[in-house]
């Protein structure tokens, strides 16, 4: 392939991604971090220790496991119990 066709690939590429970043809404690409919201292996990541990652949470509403929710939604998100979603790392329903 020639540096020209390379190049023209590249560009055509870069374009592409632009155009596709430009469809989205903007309100759509917002997302925040809630902890706490997520039902048991449904997290998005950070579920503690002994945990790896996504879907690793072992308890509903793991307090140290967070899921992306929609920007200005999180404390908005009620629970059983009166609890609600948190921007910061809870200490409750933890596992045993």
């Amino acid at each position: 392939m020639s540096k020209h066709t390379k190049t023209l690939a590249v560009a055509g590429a870069v374009a592409a991604a632009l155009a596709a970043q430009m469809t989205v809404p903007a309100h759509a690409q917002a997302k925040e971090k809630c902890y706490g919201v997520s039902l048991a292996g449904q997290n998005d990541c950070a579920a503690g220790p002994g945990t790896t990652c996504a879907g690793t949470s072992t308890v509903d509403y793991q307090g140290n496991a967070w899921t992306l929710v929609d920007a200005g939604t999180c404390t908005e998100i009620e629970l059983p119990d009166g609890r609600v979603g948190s921007l910061e790392e809870l200490d409750r329903d933890l596992p045993a």
